[in-house]
């Protein structure tokens, strides 16, 4: 933990940086891990066609959609650790693990019953025949195996919690050498196999995810071994914690899971546009998806810091430290900025060079969005620190109304310009840009409000 004994807030900056980067950069190098999986993924399937490209977006956002509310809800154990940590109860983190595991087992068979039934999510949208087919099989088969998902979530957020994140990242790297390898061969059907094609990416994301699984599990289970985590009757419900769990875990679930909903909503509709708006939107969002996800390791570590410090009874450190962490993630986003406004063609010719392109539609479509993009990229570095440490405070309500209010604005604007007043894409396109910097001001003024200091999250 920083040293909180230093005299003035100057002196404080050293030595939270290093503790910043000790936790942030395994993160970041996990999320990493996980963007270069989903870009090559993506990568291969752009060589099979833009309807299979298109398809990967649309499927496994629809899957991860139904999966966000559990992730959201046993995730947010990862707070509960930090300030059981913070406040030097170790046996609580293992604790607390053991119910969100339970939890993780009693959300999976929901999670199944959403299998027959995921298809008319396609249907709806009014997609093209060939897509909602590929977008089908690919969420069928990631719902299938999301059971690995749900568990590694639980299993990892105790090592967040607790600030060992580089047991998180050695995971997901495994993971990330599993998938790689294997998508290839399930894909094109290698060395004996049949060529799977989607379904084959598919296949290869839900094994990694297993292989990550067992890891984080298995290396949990090994801590609770040994001091100080060691404690009695570890397997035993605990009706206290869940009770924490749920009161502040379920808008923790309930907000993602909306929100997911809502640009899910968003995504299919620009996918409604046809085949070339939809391969073009996938591939600004993986593009995207490059800039994203390192900021969402920056999210998780304010979520870990703030909530160390807030169970150490620092709140004036947790105010520290996340805007030492936003500075970071301005500094980075900038640089994104700069990628996506600048060789902009020469990003969108890696997937777009995989399949015809008829007149380089599809490219100069790419291009146009992919610009857009870098108008929120600011804001959205900014909002994830924020909402990791309001979330980690316990202001878990709040924040859930103000951002669903916000996301499903987007959403009934986006269906509005597109269906009723049939404006063009780059203008329904551009709904995703207002929705992420108004949900940034809105995180911004409840931070500064203070009120997030008073919540009592543990005894």
């Amino acid at each position: 933990m920083p040293n909180k004994q230093e005299p003035s807030v100057s002196n404080h900056i050293q030595p939270e940086l290093g503790y910043i980067f000790k936790i942030a950069f395994p993160i970041i190098i996990s999320n990493a891990s996980h963007t270069v999986m989903l870009f090559v993924d993506r990568l291969f399937l752009s060589r099979l066609g833009k309807q299979e490209l298109a398809a990967a977006m649309s499927g496994g956002l629809s899957s991860y959609v139904l999966c966000s509310f559990f992730v959201g809800l046993i995730g947010y154990v990862s707070a509960l650790v930090a300030q059981y940590y913070g406040a030097q109860k170790p046996r609580m983190c293992g604790l607390a693990i053991i119910q969100a595991l339970y939890l993780s087992l009693i959300s999976y068979p929901i999670l199944i019953c959403f299998i027959p039934i995921i298809k008319y999510v396609f249907i709806f949208a009014k997609q093209e025949p060939l897509l909602t087919d590929f977008a089908s099989t690919y969420a069928r088969t990631l719902l299938a195996g999301s059971i690995f998902l749900i568990t590694r979530t639980a299993a990892g957020s105790f090592f967040v919690g607790i600030g060992k994140t580089k047991i998180v990242m050695i995971a997901n790297l495994i993971g990330a050498l599993v998938n790689i390898p294997l998508n290839y061969v399930l894909i094109f059907g290698k060395f004996g196999l049949p060529a799977m094609a989607i379904q084959g990416a598919a296949l290869g994301t839900v094994c990694s995810s297993g292989v990550s699984c067992i890891i984080l599990l298995g290396t949990y289970l090994r801590e609770m071994s040994h001091s100080p985590y060691r404690t009695k009757n570890l397997l035993k419900i605990r009706p206290s914690i869940i009770k924490r769990l749920l009161l502040f875990g379920l808008p923790a679930g309930i907000s993602p899971f909306l929100n997911w909903f809502a640009f899910n909503i968003f995504v299919q509709i620009m996918h409604s546009y046809g085949a070339d708006t939809a391969a073009a939107a996938t591939i600004a969002f993986n593009w995207d998806t490059v800039v994203f996800l390192p900021m969402l390791g920056l999210g998780i570590t304010a979520r870990t810091i703030v909530g160390q410090n807030i169970g150490a009874k620092d709140h004036d450190g947790a105010q520290r430290s996340t805007y030492l962490i936003m500075r970071i993630s301005i500094i980075y986003a900038i640089a994104m900025m700069i990628l996506f406004i600048g060789p902009t063609n020469l990003l969108t010719s890696v997937f777009a060079s995989g399949f015809q392109d008829t007149n380089g539609q599809v490219q100069n479509t790419a291009n146009i969005m992919l610009r857009l993009l870098a108008l929120y990229t600011l804001a959205n570095s900014c909002k994830l620190v924020l909402g990791g440490s309001l979330r980690a405070a316990g202001d878990t309500t709040w924040t859930m109304w103000v951002s669903i209010t916000i996301h499903w604005a987007m959403a009934t604007s986006v269906v509005v310009l597109a269906h009723v007043l049939e404006v063009n894409q780059y203008t329904a396109w551009s709904t995703l840009i207002v929705m992420n910097n108004i949900d940034f001001m809105s995180l911004l003024y409840r931070f500064r409000t203070g009120k997030w200091r008073h919540i009592k999250l543990i005894d």
